[in-house]
Order: structure tokens, then C-alpha cells, then sequence
């Protein structure tokens, strides 16, 4: 049957819009169901959780798609960015700084930030302009919940401070980097049955075919990298993640009190 493309001058909107994904995406739902948001579920179920199901389940036809998991990082990141930025403003001004806000109009902060995207001089502004730009330089923007954000890691840097104070300074710096173009493990999570793993030395495939499987599949590529993470602290460091504490045997390093990793 044909396809038909529907077009408009009004954009989608992208909350709350169960028939988005089956419409960008036909060959993923071909049957025009199962997207987003949909509220006549009996049990409600977040964008985060249906967009990591649908990356995890047996049907690798979501992950192995060349767009779907980009697009659905871009909405799970502007999401972040739209419900998780607040303003801080001094306490002190905190009255004067609100009914201000509250007075500017959309239609000057949108002219406001054409301006400045720009680059244009700071004089041709109008008065209301002015009077805006003044305003936001009293107002700090916080997204410390947004990853990859100044404020993110600002907020990591004083969680790793909290811990010196409270647990003393790390005895060990540790980088942990798995390389999963070189692991057999990653080829058996990527699906191939051929490797044995109770070899000493597997049989794996040349490395431009590995990279190939590496670039094609990357959630495997982070599961692989969650595995191993786990691997290492429960078997050799011995750290118990159900309790969150170390096991009573210990590990190589004898008990562990505490650690703090970040990713890359």
C-alpha cells in the first residue's frame, strides 16, 4: 500500500502525543500502536522506562534502527532540560526579582534571545529589552539534574567533597575502561552463539568486523560496560549493590567503606 505523508505549518507536539513514534517510525509499529504516554493503560508508564523496554527487549529491531534511540535521547534530554531548570535568585531580592518576572512579556525575552543569538551590540536594545536582560543577570539558571550540564558537574564535584568530609580522603584512584571491541563477552551479548567462553583463548571475528558489531549495537556496548563495572566490584573488590555495603568476606582490598564513580 502507498504511504502517506501528511504536512503542515504547525509542528507536532511531542507531550502526551501517543500516535508520534507510530507515525515517524511505521516500521517499528506496524500496526500504529504502542506509543508513548498512552493513558489508557491500566498501569502508567514513563518515556524513560518504554523508551529503555523497547531498546531491551528480545526484538532488536528498536536498537538496531539508525535514528530511533538518537531521537529518543534528544526528547528524554530536552525533557530534562524543560522540567528540571530552575531559577535561584538571592533572597534579598527574591520579591522584587519575582514580580518583575512575572511582568515581562514572552514576546520580549523571545526578541531578547534572537538578539543575544546574534551577537548584536547590547545598545540597540529596546527598553523592555534592557530592562529583561538586567532582570535575567540576577536570576542563576540550575540544572544540576540535567547530565552533561556546568551545574551537573558542579553538583558531582561537591557530592565527591561530601564524601571526603564525612568518609576522609580515597586511598585509591581507580579508571576502569573495558574495551568491548576486544571482549568476547560483548560478542556473545551482541548474539553471536559461536564463541565459547570456556576456551581460554575464544575464537572471535577480525577486528573491523568487531568495530562493526560494536557501532551496530551499542546498547549491548553498555550493557557490556555495566556488566563488567559490577563484575569487578562484586567479585574482586567484594561490594554487595543489593545492601549497598561490602560482603562480610570482604575483597582483595579488604572492605570497603564507600566509592564514587562517574562516567564518561
Amino acid at each position: 500500500p502507498d504511504l502517506v505523508l501528511h504536512h503542515g505549518g504547525n509542528p507536532i507536539p511531542e507531550y502526551n502525543n501517543t500516535s508520534l513514534f507510530p507515525g515517524m517510525y511505521p516500521t517499528l509499529y506496524p500496526y500504529g500502536v504502542g506509543g508513548f504516554e498512552d493513558h489508557s493503560r491500566r498501569a502508567p508508564l514513563s518515556f524513560q522506562y518504554q523508551a529503555r523496554y523497547s531498546l531491551n527487549i528480545r526484538d532488536r529491531s528498536f536498537r538496531y534502527h539508525e535514528t530511533y534511540m538518537f531521537v529518543v535521547l534528544n526528547i528524554l534530554q530536552r525533557r530534562q532540560a524543560h522540567l528540571q531548570t530552575h531559577f535561584a535568585v538571592g533572597k534579598s531580592n527574591f520579591d522584587s526579582v519575582a514580580r518583575q518576572l512575572i511582568s515581562v512579556s514572552s514576546s520580549t525575552l523571545s526578541s531578547l534571545a534572537d538578539h543575544l543569538q546574534q551577537e548584536c551590540k547590547l545598545s540597540a536594545l529596546t527598553a523592555d529589552e534592557q530592562n529583561a536582560f538586567k532582570l535575567l543577570r540576577q536570576v542563576n539558571t540550575m540544572s544540576s539534574c540535567i547530565p552533561g550540564s556546568q551545574a551537573c558537574k558542579i553538583f558531582v564535584r561537591n557530592e565527591m567533597h561530601n564524601y571526603y568530609g564525612y568518609f576522609g580522603l580515597p586511598h585509591i584512584f581507580l579508571t576502569f575502561n573495558p574495551n568491548a571491541a576486544h571482549s568476547p563477552m560483548f560478542q556473545v551479548m551482541y548474539g553471536n552463539k559461536s564463541i565459547d567462553l570456556s576456551e581460554h583463548f575464544p575464537r572471535v571475528l577480525s577486528g573491523h568486523e568487531r568495530a562493526l558489531r560494536l557501532a551496530h549495537d551499542p546498547v549491548a556496548a553498555a550493557d557490556f560496560y555495566e556488566f563488567s563495572f559490577k563484575c569487578l566490584f562484586q567479585y574482586l573488590l567484594g561490594w554487595d549493590f543489593e545492601n549497598e555495603c561490602s560482603i562480610d568476606s570482604g575483597g582483595i582490598l579488604g572492605h570497603l567503606r564507600a566509592f564514587y564513580g562517574t562516567t564518561e
